[in-house]
């Protein structure tokens, strides 16, 4: 078992919007450093993969009061890209966020979380280190705000690293807390709160570029959703596509969603499949572009596929398999591997 080498594997997959792997490791001191530019990109399970940014789209069910277990991110129902399956195709099953968020600024929000069930302690080992992340954006009356919150099961508060600036003490509902002194600062508002159960939450407000916030806007609103973070989690993510009856013990290791891109309120999806004690074999991925490599393989669900065979690295393109676009599995696994999680694909219809 490396668990080490499987977080830092699934971080750099995405690095440019989640914490420097050596970081988490070192008590996440570089997690702001490696702050998104703008907004940022699903994971890269496929080489060569073009990605999505996320848009401003609307998803307004994150912010309404509703009561917590009802919370749901929900893929669009309008559009080309439609995913609501008919009444006798099967469902994609909701994906559990670890944690909900209980108030968001008012506007439109377009978001993209991710959630890594791996890595463990000795004294909880049903419980993954890394707690899943939001990062939205929050549109309201022409501003544009950029929100981030993660939980961090291994760092401290005490650990707690800042862009703006050093940080003070901070109290939230009880809870001892550091926030950045400097909101105006390139990292707006940052604030890292001790959870009760160990580690911290981080919670980034900031205006997103070309777009301006006052600073007590921006604290008020850090401090309001750090106070309304619910445990434990009853959030469930809609994906794009699901999964079924994986084989041979295998399960899913991590997952990001994404609402939102250049071609519309579509709904990308990406999971990393494996036993999640080493690291995860097989990639699925649905955040992909250009014209799929290789030579046509045999059908799949009634979809056409193609099959390409870089030195190991192979790759199933299913084509046609999500509001016009393809999905791609992807790992260096025997050719069979790849038919039987295509064959396990749950497809809307």
């Amino acid at each position: 078992m490396n668990i080490e080498n499987l977080i830092k594997d699934t971080f750099a997959a995405h690095e440019h919007d989640a914490p420097d792997s050596e970081a988490v490791l070192a008590a996440a001191r570089q997690r702001i450093d490696s702050r998104r530019s703008g907004l940022s990109r699903p994971f890269a399970v496929a080489a060569g993969a073009t990605v999505l940014t996320l848009g401003a789209v609307t998803a307004v069910v994150l912010n309404r009061p509703e009561p917590a277990e009802h919370a749901q991110i929900a893929a669009p129902t309008n559009g080309s890209q439609s995913q609501t399956p008919t009444a006798t195709a099967p469902a994609a099953a909701g994906l559990q966020m670890p944690y909900s968020l209980g108030w968001l600024p008012p506007g439109s929000v377009a978001y993209r979380v991710h959630r890594i069930n791996v890595g463990s302690s000795g004294a909880k080992p049903d419980v993954p280190l890394y707690g899943g992340e939001y990062m939205l954006t929050v549109t309201a009356d022409g501003q544009v705000l950029q929100v981030d919150v993660q939980q961090f099961r291994m760092v401290s508060v005490d650990e707690a690293a800042f862009k703006s600036g050093p940080g003070k003490s901070v109290t939230i509902n009880g809870q001892r807390g550091v926030e950045s002194s400097v909101s105006t600062g390139p990292g707006g508002y940052e604030l890292y709160v001790a959870h009760p159960d160990g580690g911290s939450m981080y919670v980034n407000v900031s205006a997103a570029p070309g777009s301006n916030a006052p600073p007590q806007q921006l604290v008020d609103a850090g401090r309001r959703i750090a106070e309304n973070i619910r445990f434990p989690g009853t959030t469930t993510v809609t994906p794009a596509y699901g999964l079924r009856d994986l084989p041979n013990g295998m399960r899913i290791c991590a997952f990001d969603v994404t609402q939102g891109g250049p071609a519309g309120p579509g709904t990308n999806t990406s999971y990393r499949l494996g036993t999640c004690t080493v690291q995860p074999s097989i990639f699925v991925n649905s955040a992909v572009g250009g014209n799929p490599p290789g030579t046509p393989g045999q059908p799949v669900q009634g979809h056409a596929t193609r099959y390409a065979d870089e030195n190991g690295y192979r790759q199933l393109w299913v084509l046609d398999a999500v509001g016009g676009a393809p999905v791609v599995i992807a790992g260096r696994v025997p050719q069979a591997d790849l038919y039987d999680i295509a064959s396990r694909l749950v497809l809307p219809h």
